[in-house]
This record gives C-alpha cells, structure tokens and sequence, in this order.
C-alpha cells in the first residue's frame, strides 16, 4: 500500500504560481511512477503530467506544457508539480496518483493509488 498526501493547493490570481506537493508513505517511492491529474467540476477527471520511478523521463497534457513542471525527491518521498502562468482554466482539483513500474502512465486506470486532493483556484 501506497499513501498519498496533497499540499500546497490554494487561491492564486492569473498568471501566477503555485507549487503543490505529494507526500508518499508505505513502500519504496523510488520504485512507483507518479503522476498529477486534476478535476475541474462537472468534468472528467484528466491527465496533467507524470514522471519515470527515476525523474529521467517527463510527460505533459499539452495544456500545461511549457506552463507545468512535475518533479520528484526520492529522498523525500516527495513528488512536486510546479504550476506557472495559471489560467482561470487551470481551476480544479489536483490530484497525485502512483503506480508501480519503470513507466509512464497517462490513464487513470493505469494508477492504483491515489491522494485525496487539493483545490486550486485561479482568479480571472
């Protein structure tokens, strides 16, 4: 078992930055891909980005390329998603989700664990 903590979410204006965390307990993070993904209301929960057990190898939605970093510390047992220029679009709840393997997952249907989410809010 594999648990997930989310932090850092909260009211940004446009344009404007935030960096949310995800905090991992239970067995060996080095070993689970991890991936952020988000949930605006009345939508489909969707893909923002993932990244290998290692931190080599990075993917992103193409609506967040460029805008989004995700990264990870082992050490730490800590995967961050630092978000720049935020659009009103951007609104939703972030998740973080791991699955165990050396690749890149984009499904939610691929990931087994999952956190409980924090908002973030991006004023026009």
């Amino acid at each position: 078992q594999v648990q997930l903590v989310e932090s850092g979410g909260g009211l940004v204006q446009a344009g404007g930055s935030l960096r949310l965390s995800c905090a991992a307990s239970g067995r060996p993070f080095s070993m689970y891909a991890m991936g952020w993904f988000r949930q605006a209301p009345g939508k489909e929960r969707e893909f923002v980005a993932a990244i290998s057990w290692s931190g080599g190898t990075t993917f992103y939605a193409d609506s967040v390329k460029g805008r989004f970093t995700i990264s990870r510390d082992n050490a730490k047992s800590t995967v961050y998603l630092q978000m720049n220029n935020l659009k009103p679009e951007d609104t939703a709840v972030y998740y973080c989700a791991a699955e165990y393997g050396s690749s890149l997952y984009q499904s939610t249907s691929d990931y087994d664990y999952w956190g409980q989410g924090t908002q973030v809010t991006v004023s026009s």
